[in-house]
């Protein structure tokens, strides 16, 4: 590392300023580092502290990460869009290194030597043989102040930690079993819940015969059409549930679309319209530039003759979250009035902000801390189960009450991935080169977590007897990435492109963020069109990908996962081979997947290589955990996955009727690094999902000589489109 000055601080440093609520120094030489970026089971806590670790110039093993607690840590937003290594990775390097530059001032000043002679190695301070350490001078190095803006980036060290596979810090505990989880989490005087929820969306409570737990030793709590129980016997409480699910009457009715059309309802608006890049008036590349094919586009606009036009339809349906793990929420009201909440949410600061809007209590009496829980990748309901949890402790003040939510809730209740449709249409000149890139993609939005659209955005407060309201799901600014139109845009060098969003105003179905939001679905229809246009064009579609790309990162990407994985050898028959690119919402991780598909009896991914640069690589395993673990993911997506439901309710409530991607099926998964160690880190945990579907959709239609558009990719939808060709 070199000593750079930073022009300024990094955002959540300068969000959070004070360096105490990142960092304390202990008399044992111990350092508690506090973040706001949670463990989702990604690794990110231990990456952070080997930034730590180095910028301190201690052991790694002497970097305690604290649980994100909104009252002692910083305020860092969400853990979401693979931003973590970024945002808190910078300023956790830049907090580390002037706390560092505070203990060794100290003790320059008691040695009365210029601070540039001291020198940190393994949490020692030495000048000549002198000798302190962190821990000796802990009591005397105060960091109750702001970060000082001028100061360097970096102390300069050479790294350490940070570009080695340092184990992960939170595996032991799961490997052995050892309680961690929140699930596990055990108060005292602790009581259980359990929530009844309503048969369908719009359902409301008309009746409880609470004659029917007579006997039973629980609370029943009900406000409005939120209704729960609540006793401090878990195995009671759960039979409770049960008792009063069959002792409530509720009055329904229709409020779901057709599952069988998807495509027509996201269309059928009211829409807002997202215009992400029009086309130039004088017929110009997006930026002045050739086209592709090299030749430039001629004076007077007019590109090269059109020789066809090519179009498509993609879909996908809604998508759940299917954790591991149900959701679970833990709450407690104190006896001074104040609230605290332990929760799994990826964003601790904005639940309390939501549970004050949703009781009119100030959020400065709410603290809320992180505990883990399964991995979610996205809005799930932790949440809403953080959020059970207050209403029922709010009737037994003083005593915690730890809710847990059913697998039968969880897949039905908590917010789904919205169901997206693209069309997407291309003119190519004699060559096969693209000359024209028109493209419209529609969705629900992809964020409806707590505080959205100036509301609580939790479950239950739209069950209350003062319900608050639910409206759709917005999209995410664009400097956070959006939604709809992540990753709608090509990485592609097309002369004219127009690209254009439209988000459904209504929302039947509760839509929120999803592992990679919009991206996943418009990589997944670009790179199968890209295929598309290569096939038409008869051209290899590495080549043909390879003929319209500039980026250079980006081509040594494509390359290096085509070299791995033995592009262009023959496969057997009933097999093929598949390839899938994107650049992560154009900024962060580039991504290539090539995938080896048999289709015979039924489809199955036997191998997938895969390339990542991800710029500076902190953990090379956890990069290399992360991509491996989002292929996964979406192939279990693009085979298995879809909400089912009928006019009136989601009827995919278990593992049957929604079914993920089992051990036995998941591939064989090669990940090579393709590294660039002088740029920033970006994420990694989201780059491999669009890519992933798209190389599994290609190789597919390379396998069988038949395209497949929506998604999922069955055996039925094969029967059907074979029926359906002329």
């Amino acid at each position: 590392m070199t000593t750079v000055r930073a022009p300024s601080m990094p955002k959540d440093l300068a969000a959070n300023p004070i360096l105490s609520r990142w960092v304390t120094v202990h008399p044992d030489g111990g350092v508690d580092v506090r973040v706001g970026k949670v463990e989702l089971g990604q690794g990110i806590l231990t990456a952070l502290a080997q930034i730590a670790a180095d910028e301190l110039g201690v052991e790694l093993e002497r970097v305690r990460m604290r649980p994100a607690n909104t009252a002692s840590g910083p305020d860092e937003g969400l853990t979401s869009g693979s931003m973590s290594i970024m945002h808190s990775g910078g300023a956790v390097r830049v907090a580390c290194a002037q706390v560092r530059a505070r203990f060794t001032a100290e003790a320059a000043r008691r040695w009365d030597v210029g601070a540039a002679r001291v020198t940190v190695r393994r949490g020692l301070l030495e000048c000549g043989e002198r000798v302190t350490s962190y821990g000796a001078l802990a009591g005397a190095v105060d960091l109750d102040v702001p970060a000082d803006p001028l100061a360097p980036f970096t102390h300069g060290g050479k790294a350490v930690a940070v570009g080695t596979s340092a184990p992960r810090l939170d595996l032991p505990d799961k490997i052995a079993g050892r309680p961690r989880f929140i699930h596990d989490l055990r108060l005292p005087g602790q009581w259980f819940g359990r929530v009844v929820r309503p048969p369908s969306p719009g359902a409301a409570l008309r009746h409880v015969d609470e004659g029917r737990l007579a006997g039973m030793d629980v609370l029943l709590v009900r406000d409005g059409s939120f209704v729960g129980v609540t006793g401090a016997d878990e195995a009671e409480v759960s039979r409770a549930a049960e008792v009063l699910r069959a002792a409530a009457s509720w009055d329904e009715h229709d409020t779901l679309p057709d599952e069988d059309g998807l495509r027509d309802f996201l269309r059928s608006g009211p829409h807002e319209t997202l215009p992400v890049l029009t086309p130039p008036l004088d017929g110009s590349g997006p930026d002045g530039s050739e086209a592709p094919d090299g030749s430039e586009v001629p004076a007077g606009g007019a590109a090269r003759p059109v020789a066809r036009g090519l179009r498509a339809s993609y879909g996908r349906p809604f998508l759940a979250h299917a954790s591991m793990a149900p959701s679970c929420g833990v709450a407690r009201w104190n006896d001074d009035g104040t609230l605290s909440v332990w929760s799994h949410s990826q964003g601790i600061n904005g639940l309390r902000n939501a549970i004050g809007l949703a009781l009119g209590l100030d959020a400065d009496r709410i603290e809320v801390e992180h505990a883990e829980g399964a991995g979610c990748y996205g809005h799930n309901a932790a949440d809403d189960a953080a959020f059970d949890a207050v209403l029922l402790a709010r009737a037994v003040p003083g005593r915690p009450v730890h809710v847990q939510w059913s697998r039968r809730d969880e897949l039905a209740w908590s917010p789904f991935g919205s169901a997206m449709s693209v069309e997407v249409a291309a003119e190519v000149s004699e060559s096969g080169a693209v000359l024209t890139w028109d493209y419209d993609v529609w969705s629900q939005g992809h964020t409806s977590r707590p505080g959205f659209a100036g509301v609580p955005g939790l479950l239950a407060a739209g069950h209350l007897e003062r319900p608050w309201p639910q409206p759709p799901a917005v999209d995410p600014p664009p400097a956070a990435g959006s939604g709809t139109v992540r990753n709608a845009v090509p990485i592609y060098d097309f002369p004219r492109r127009r690209v254009t969003g439209h988000r459904l105003l209504r929302a039947p179905l509760r839509s929120s963020a999803l592992r990679a939001l919009g991206a996943f679905m418009n990589v997944f229809a670009i790179e199968s069109f890209m295929d598309e246009l290569a096939l038409s064009a008869g051209a290899d579609p590495l080549e043909y990908r390879l003929a319209h790309l500039g980026d250079a990162r980006g081509r040594r990407v494509l390359t290096a996962a085509a070299d791995a994985s033995g592009w262009g050898a023959p496969m057997p028959e009933g097999s093929g081979r598949g390839i899938g690119f994107a650049r992560y919402k154009d900024k962060g991780a580039y991504c290539a997947v090539v995938a080896e598909v048999e289709a015979e009896q039924e489809i199955r991914v036997p191998r997938l290589t895969i390339a990542v640069d991800v710029g500076l690589v902190v953990n090379p395993d956890g990069v290399r955990n992360q991509i491996e673990g989002g292929a996964t993911q979406a192939a279990s997506w693009t085979l298995k996955e879809r909400v089912r439901f009928d006019r009136r309710r989601v009827t995919s409530d278990d593992w049957e009727s929604y079914p993920i991607l089992r051990f036995s099926e998941t591939p064989e998964i090669s990940v090579i690094l393709v590294e660039a160690p002088g740029l920033p880190s970006v994420g990694a945990g989201e780059a491999a999902q669009g890519p992933t579907a798209a190389a599994i959709a290609n190789a597919l239609a390379a396998a069988l000589d038949i395209r497949l558009r929506d998604l999922p990719l069955t055996p039925d939808s094969i029967i059907a489109t074979i029926n359906a060709t002329p």
